[in-house]
Formats: C-alpha cells, sequence, structure tokens
C-alpha cells in the first residue's frame, strides 16, 4: 500500500498551491522540500525584488513631492532598513504560508528527495527524502508531481562568484549598494534591477543581444521603458554580446569588453550582475532512474496538463521551462492534481496567461505582440491610449506609457493587450479575463468604465482599434 495519495517533490509557489489543491480534492498529499516553502518566488524572486523596488518608487516619487505642492526634507535612503522591511514581509508570508499547509493536513518532509527506479509495489518509485539531520525515510506515493524549479543562467565561461559577478539572487542579499553595475541581459529580471539601481542613485550599463530591452514584449511597449530608462541615465547597450573571457577584476569592481556591432566597448562597473534567464533544475533528483522521464536543456517534457511520459509523474513550475512565473506555476499544478483526480481540466493555453515587469514604468501584457499576429497570418488592427491623456495618470503624476490593443481586424477578437505605464501589472487583469472569456474588441469598447480611472485606458484602446475616438 502506498504511503500517499501524492507526493510534491518541492515547496515553491507551484508545489504548494498544488499540494493545497490536492488536500482539497482529499488526497493524502506529501510535501518533499530541501528549504522552505515559498521557493524562489517567496524567498529569492517576487516577493524581496518587488518589495526593493517599492522602495526605489517611493525614493523616486518622495524627490518629486515638490511638484505636488509638498515641500519635505529628504535626510537620505537608509537600504539596510528597506532590505529588513523585505525580510518582513517575506517572513510574514511564510508563517502564512506554514499555516495554509498545516491546516489542510499536507506532511511536509524537509530533506532532499530522490526518485528510485518504479517497482511493481511502486508504479511511481518510492522516494527517497534525505534530511539535513537523521536518517534517510522512504516514502512510497501513488502519484508525484516534480517541482523543483529553477536557478540563475550563469554566462558560459564565467561563473557566479557572489561578490563581482552576481545573480538577482545574490543581489537581493546585498544591502550595500554598489557605486555602479553592470547588467547582462534585459529580460523582465535585468530591467527591474536596471529601473531600481538607477531610482537609487546606481550608476547602470544595460546590455541586451537582441535589438531592443525586453526582447519578448511589443516593440512599441519596449520602446517606452527603452527611453524611461535612457532618460535615469542608464546606459543601454544592444545588439551587444559580452566577451566572458575579457573579464577581469579591477581595484573597485570589474572590466569586461563588450561587443556592439562591429565595435568593442569595454565597460567597467562595481559589480556585474548577470540575468540572461533561469535554468531548470532537474538534475540530483533521480530522474535518470525513470526512462519514461524525458529531460532536455529546456526541462522536463510534458503535455498540455503536465503529464509527462510515464503517467504517474508529472512535473510543474520553472523545472518544465515554459512561462517561469509563479502565477503559471499555480495553475499547472492546480492542473496537474485535477488531472490526477480524474477531473478532465483544459489543456494550459500559455498564450492566454498574464507576463508581467515591475519596473518603472510597469509592463503587462497578454497574448500576441503586433509582430507575433502579423506573423501568424493575421490582418490586425491596432488600437492605442496614452497615458498623457488619461485624467487619473495625469493627477498622480505618472502619464508615461500606453495602451495598446491588438485584435482580428474583421471579427475584433482581442489577440493580444499590451500595457506599459502605472499599475500596468493590475490593469492588465481586465484584458486576462476578455482573452478567457472569448471577449471582443467590441465588448472593451461597449464596458462603462469608471471615471477617472487608469483603466478607461483600456476603453480608449479598444474603440480606437474600431477607429473611434476615445
Amino acid at each position: 500500500m502506498a504511503d500517499c495519495d501524492l507526493l510534491v517533490l518541492g515547496g515553491g509557489t507551484g508545489g504548494y498551491e498544488a499540494a493545497l489543491r490536492a488536500a482539497e480534492l482529499g488526497l493524502k498529499t506529501v510535501i518533499v522540500e530541501q528549504d522552505k516553502l515559498g521557493g524562489t518566488c517567496l524567498h529569492k524572486g517576487c516577493i524581496p525584488s518587488k518589495a526593493l523596488l517599492r522602495t526605489a518608487e517611493v525614493w523616486a516619487l518622495a524627490k518629486d513631492a515638490g511638484d505636488f505642492g509638498v515641500q519635505i526634507e529628504i535626510k537620505g535612503l537608509d537600504y539596510p532598513l528597506a532590505h529588513a522591511r523585505k525580510r518582513q514581509i517575506v517572513d510574514q508570508l511564510h508563517r502564512g504560508v506554514e499555516g495554509l499547509v498545516k491546516r489542510a493536513g499536507i506532511t511536509v518532509y524537509h530533506g532532499h528527495g530522490a526518485l528510485l527506479p518504479p517497482s511493481i509495489f511502486a508504479p511511481a518509485g518510492a522516494v527517497a527524502v534525505e534530511p539535513k539531520d537523521g536518517q534517510t525515510e522512504m516514502i512510497s506515493p501513488d502519484k508525484i508531481i516534480i517541482a523543483t524549479g529553477s536557478k540563475p543562467r550563469a554566462l558560459p565561461g564565467l561563473p557566479f562568484d557572489g561578490e563581482r559577478v552576481i545573480s538577482s539572487d545574490h543581489a537581493l542579499l546585498q544591502e550595500t549598494l554598489p557605486g555602479s553595475v553592470a547588467i547582462v541581459g534585459a529580460g523582465a529580471i535585468g530591467c527591474e534591477w536596471a529601473s531600481l539601481y538607477a531610482d537609487l542613485g546606481v550608476a547602470v550599463t544595460l546590455i541586451e543581444m537582441a535589438s531592443e530591452v525586453l526582447p519578448l514584449e511589443d516593440e512599441e511597449i519596449a520602446r517606452v521603458v527603452n527611453r524611461a530608462l535612457s532618460r535615469r541615465q542608464v546606459r543601454i547597450l544592444t545588439g551587444a554580446r559580452v566577451v566572458a573571457e575579457s573579464y577581469q577584476k579591477t581595484a573597485d569592481g570589474i572590466s569586461i569588453t563588450v561587443a556592439v556591432g562591429d565595435k568593442m566597448e569595454s565597460v567597467t562597473a562595481g559589480v556585474l550582475l548577470v540575468a540572461i534567464g533561469r535554468a531548470p533544475v532537474a538534475d540530483g533528483f533521480g530522474l535518470e532512474n525513470n526512462q519514461k522521464v524525458k529531460v532536455s536543456a529546456q526541462g522536463i517534457e510534458v503535455d498540455g496538463h503536465c503529464q509527462t511520459a510515464d503517467p504517474n509523474i508529472y512535473a510543474i513550475g520553472d523545472v518544465i521551462g515554459h512561462l517561469q512565473l509563479a502565477h503559471v506555476a499555480v495553475l499547472e499544478g492546480v492542473t496537474a492534481v485535477e488531472q490526477i483526480v480524474g477531473r478532465n481540466p483544459e489543456s494550459i493555453d500559455y498564450n492566454r496567461l498574464p507576463r508581467c515587469t515591475y519596473s518603472r514604468p510597469e509592463v503587462a501584457s497578454v497574448g500576441l505582440s503586433e509582430r507575433q499576429a502579423k506573423d501568424k497570418g493575421r490582418q490586425v488592427s491596432i488600437g492605442k491610449s496614452y497615458f498623457k491623456a488619461n485624467g487619473k495618470a495625469l493627477i498622480a503624476g505618472d502619464s508615461e506609457g500606453m495602451t495598446k490593443v491588438v485584435c482580428d481586424k474583421e471579427r475584433g477578437d482581442l489577440l493580444g493587450l499590451h500595457i506599459v505605464g502605472p499599475h500596468a501589472t493590475d490593469l492588465l487583469q481586465e484584458g486576462v479575463l476578455a482573452t478567457w472569456m472569448e471577449a471582443t474588441v467590441f465588448d472593451l469598447a461597449a464596458t462603462n468604465h469608471a471615471h477617472p480611472t487608469l483603466v478607461e485606458s483600456i476603453r480608449d484602446a479598444a474603440q480606437s482599434a474600431q477607429g473611434r475616438s476615445a
């Protein structure tokens, strides 16, 4: 007899949410986690980084307080205190997660888990759990969900040292701001750190191999971020490749050569922050003991319900290499559990899931960009609304950016919604719901929106896509 119905290997956001759903559905559930419940998002990613970004936002707003008629004296930035606030938020949420899991009756084993070969007695394969202190325990589950997450990618030939060559994980622990930083990679993580550092007075060089920052976003949206960062004195090098073998430590930092087109430029900084993405963590968990579970450089291979080729084993979150976002991992975890219990959930459509970047200005999108839609052969209509014409944005003193709608020219199907500007990550949800409900641009344009609000920009962009004035 199995020791449990479901074992979740990894207690990050996707893992513990999958376990909670399993417990709700009556499964005897176990989580194996070698560190703390909450995983990367809670302890090394989403939450702590956004806490520091909020500090940077408040600092920038305080410096502009005079524009609102508020005269204040700014004594300075207490960055260690900002980190203390960050830790307080993380600790509070961590206690909340522990309480949820405990109340759900889920057993948590703290240790490193590894799959053993399947057998007639354990078709999914037993899991050996090795705690930091104590004897190894064997658990035999009916089903397994692998949720082992990801880690920052290093530049080939230039490993992290945690001091001069750092990842975002390291940056979150540094309570002293560097005088200058070179950031390699201008995706979401790179742009967030560039924004944070620039607001806090750090000299930033942002290096991106693609032709634009935020290369996965709509080009017009990315250009707004490029201009915003440039105005805050961020030096941006696009179409640029770092020559890793040129790296040198200097007396007060680093130097490295960057190839920009046909030219070579020397970049010096206090630290080199590498933000070129995250690699799935699939090694060391005994996956090689199950020949049906296929692992590639992109992660564990699964179907639309997160099931591997072994019907007893599922995988979710960053380790499967799709959209590496916490809310996506939650959906994957819930989908896997509901497939396990026979509820036949919908296959995951990643095109309908929200993507967010918490720089200043924020960026949020769902669906296809204009270029992606055209590349798919769609005849599109584009609608735009600018926050400089939005009353609430002007009142808030934050009117940079735009909302862009991409829709089918004839039928009005909503193909994509892209926002760059104030509270973009909150505003996007109307577009996400519209996408899930298969609403059209006509529906968005006809929906009455309160005035003055930022969300009016979505209605205005939808009306613009119809050739109407807002």
